[in-house]
């Protein structure tokens, strides 16, 4: 991989320090996170990729900060398509409110490993045979169209092929257990929902990967912008779950600008052999069309209202 060792090691010491942070001293005990609190970790996240992406226009230049920002960007938005998702699995299995921000946290350290193993597989795939570039390209137009057509979001965890397998080989409580995703009774080990839970989340976002790491790499085949513009979004989704649980559903419209931004990605990876799309047009593009749906949602709400109460 590219980049100065040095800066792999801060980085990767950094993450760990804050994911220690989170878990050994925030969140010792595990109770519900209120507006308030995630919406002050959501800002330090934020902040801290700002903050950071400055560190990489000072020391790397203007264009790979905008690489970063605008890998970020993308990220951040397809996670909000990833929040419907563990809003609705969450309330499949009625997980309590006290238990989400640890089957969130353990979701999110799985989530890190994965896109790492994605990010160097894709880089080197690119890199080996070029024009893998055009399966990922079509992959996300073909994601893109899809996610327009399929509407409202509908799970069914009892399908999932990994929960299957694991119920094949490991009993489950009926109730949860606290915390704990292992208990042990009668002199045997079961797992509890929480688990499963977590096999779910897991399994999640191993499909939404296959999206969002080759948009990423339509922005740049960088490995550590493509990676640390990950990381930051990934860890800022715990808290961002928990600021936009209540408001999430006013945006009806944003999965048309999400599928929007993967058809636009897609498109600029199948046009990279014939012209290159400079990345500030992409960043104004990116913003432009989230900021549209967004508006609409809002519109559409006040119009609705309206008739409503006429």
């Amino acid at each position: 991989m590219s980049g100065h060792l040095s800066a792999w090691i801060g980085f990767s010491v950094f993450v760990m320090a804050m994911l220690a942070l989170d878990l050994g001293v925030f969140r010792r005990k595990s109770d519900e996170i209120n507006l308030k609190e995630a919406l002050g970790w959501s800002a330090a996240w934020i902040g801290l990729a700002l903050a950071f992406n400055a560190g990489i226009w000072h020391w790397r230049g203007g264009e790979k900060a905008l690489q970063f920002f605008t890998g970020y960007l993308v990220e951040l938005s397809l996670s909000v398509d990833n929040l419907f998702v563990f809003l609705l699995v969450f309330g499949y299995f009625r997980v309590p409110a006290r238990h989400r921000h640890k089957a969130l946290f353990w979701g999110i350290l799985g989530a890190l490993v994965m896109r790492a193993v994605f990010i160097a597989a894709g880089i080197a795939l690119i890199t080996r045979f070029h024009w893998i570039i055009y399966v990922f390209g079509a992959l996300l137009v073909a994601s893109g169209i899809k996610m327009t057509l399929q509407g409202d979001k509908e799970i069914h965890p009892e399908r999932n092929p990994v929960l299957k397998l694991f119920r094949r080989f490991m009993d489950v409580t009926s109730e949860y257990e606290g915390g704990r995703f292992f208990v042990k009774q009668g002199g045997r080990i079961f797992a509890t929902p929480l688990l499963l839970v977590l096999l779910i989340l897991e399994s999640t976002d191993l499909i939404f990967a296959v999206d969002s790491v080759p948009a990423v790499l339509a922005i740049t085949n960088d490995p550590f912008i493509v990676f640390t513009s990950n990381v930051f979004a990934i860890l800022g989704l715990r808290s961002m779950f928990f600021a936009l649980e209540g408001v999430m559903k006013r945006f009806r419209y944003l999965h048309y600008g999400l599928s929007a931004v993967l058809v636009f990605v897609g498109g600029k990876m199948l046009l990279a052999g014939f012209y290159k799309i400079p990345t500030w047009i992409s960043l104004l593009l990116i913003v432009g069309t989230l900021s549209v749906s967004m508006i609409a949602s809002r519109s559409g709400k006040r119009k609705a209202v309206g008739l409503e109460a006429n």
